[in-house]
């Protein structure tokens, strides 16, 4: 029996716990720092209590995190977010010889440097956008304009998915870089930008769990990165997702794979890095075939929340066998029932927004069938669960097709009721329209 620690406070950690407190070989699972929905005490709860336990531990803080499993006795650590990774906690932990599944630092920089990454690809011949690292506002403006428009601008480092932004106009490129560069709004993050020419065509999330050498691919992910409907409004870190993307065919993942996956794994060691842990390719799938967006180093929120509710396999040692560096002979089945995620958020986000409101209605959603509410922006109060940030929940729904699960997710997504409330009310649509061209529907 194991006992895991699992780093983090979102969505993506609440669905990892929901899954891994599942499991036959895990005694318990202590979250770091974990939220309303990882510690609940009645409304909606969808597992054992006694088999999940939140202590209050910065996530970004690598000595922390090592303290804590060694003081709980933990036999294997699993990162959530990404920022303890650029932190180096899995150096940490690996020097004190204790397993953690998550890259070292210097893998970590495919996601907590933007520069990096498009130049990795470059040298190791993955397929990007066209791209310029710029460090000044001047060599910023005119990269835009020789790339033309629209244009993407990128902050280098961190920026909690909000450092894109697609500009159409010379305006919007340079109120973007202003605010990076000389507003700081990204700090240290936004020193740096990554101009990129504007790739056209439907985006693809895709997640391998590796090992160093080889992966094993979870079902393909499409997110809905702006904040209203019809993909309109700012960049957020997530509206909403659905899961498998009708879009993502076996041999497209077979190819993604060999072009990029395989290279990735392969670059990292030449350059003297092993990458053990989840690598997520953000794909746009173009006319001239599939091209990475970004990487990042974990699983992706909200993704997460409807890719790891497909996995029948037990999560925990397929983790602790990538870690270790060899995925020979794991067992990895994955389900294929659609599975549609509603991120319920604070009016306001990505921009101000209020909090500390309470949200009704949990227990009833959760006692749907093919439901599950993973927390994210949540905290208890006076044991009532109040509202703590901009994504508040994620509401997922299960289905034999696409419009069940979209009909199971928004159900219970009526239930639910907190001050400020607001979501999309399209998440999902697009798996429908692209079962339709597939099938060629639109012909009839």
């Amino acid at each position: 029996m194991m006992r895991l620690l699992l780093v983090g406070a979102g969505g993506r950690e609440h669905a990892l716990a929901w899954k891994l407190s599942q499991e036959d070989d895990v005694e318990e699972v202590i979250c770091a720092p974990g939220n309303a929905g990882m510690s609940m005490a009645g409304d909606g709860s969808v597992w054992p209590r006694s088999r999940t336990r939140c202590v209050m531990v910065d996530g970004g803080d690598p000595a922390a995190l090592l303290a804590l499993a060694t003081r709980e006795s933990v036999d294997f650590t699993i990162v959530g977010p990404e920022l303890p990774l650029s932190h180096g906690v899995a150096d940490r932990f690996a020097d004190a010889g204790r397993p953690l599944f998550g890259p070292l630092q210097t893998a970590a920089r495919l996601e907590s440097s933007k520069a990096f990454s498009k130049e990795f690809m470059v040298r190791h011949q993955i397929p990007t956008a066209k791209f310029r690292v710029c460090r000044t506002t001047d060599h910023a403006i005119d990269a835009c304009e020789d790339f033309g428009f629209p244009v993407v601008v990128k902050a280098d480092g961190l920026a909690a998915g909000k450092g894109v932004t697609v500009a159409q106009d010379r305006s919007t490129a340079e109120a973007a870089i202003y605010e990076s560069m000389v507003d700081g709004r990204f700090g240290d993050a936004g020193t740096a930008l990554v101009i990129e020419e504007c790739l056209v065509g439907p985006e693809v999330s895709f997640f391998v769990v590796c090992d160093g050498r080889q992966g094993v691919a979870l079902p393909a992910a499409q997110d809905h990165k702006r904040v209203f409907d019809d993909d309109t409004g700012p960049n957020t870190g997530g509206m909403g997702a659905f899961a498998p993307s009708p879009l993502f065919s076996k041999s497209l993942a077979d190819r993604v794979t060999r072009e990029v996956v395989t290279p990735v794994l392969e670059g990292l060691r030449s350059e003297g890095t092993e990458y053990r842990g989840v690598l997520y390719v953000g794909l746009m799938l173009t006319s001239a075939g599939p091209k990475v967006i970004e990487f990042n180093v974990r699983f992706g929120d909200p993704e997460a929340q409807v890719v790891l509710p497909m996995v029948q396999t037990d999560l925990a040692p397929v983790l602790l066998a990538a870690a270790k560096g060899d995925l020979n002979g794991t067992t990895w089945r994955v389900g294929s029932d659609p599975h549609v995620g509603v991120v319920l958020a604070s009016g306001g986000y990505p921009g101000a927004y209020e909090t500390g409101f309470p949200i009704e209605g949990l227990a009833e959603a959760a006692a749907l069938p093919d439901v599950i509410v993973f927390h994210a922006g949540s905290t208890f109060q006076d044991g009532v669960a109040v509202t703590s940030g901009g994504r508040v929940l994620t509401v997922v729904g299960r289905g034999s097709t696409f419009s069940d699960a979209i009909d199971a997710a928004y159900t219970a997504v009526r239930q639910i009721s907190f001050p400020n409330k607001y979501h999309r009310t399209d998440i999902g649509q697009k798996a429908l329209a692209s079962q339709t061209t597939m099938t060629g529907g639109d012909d009839e």
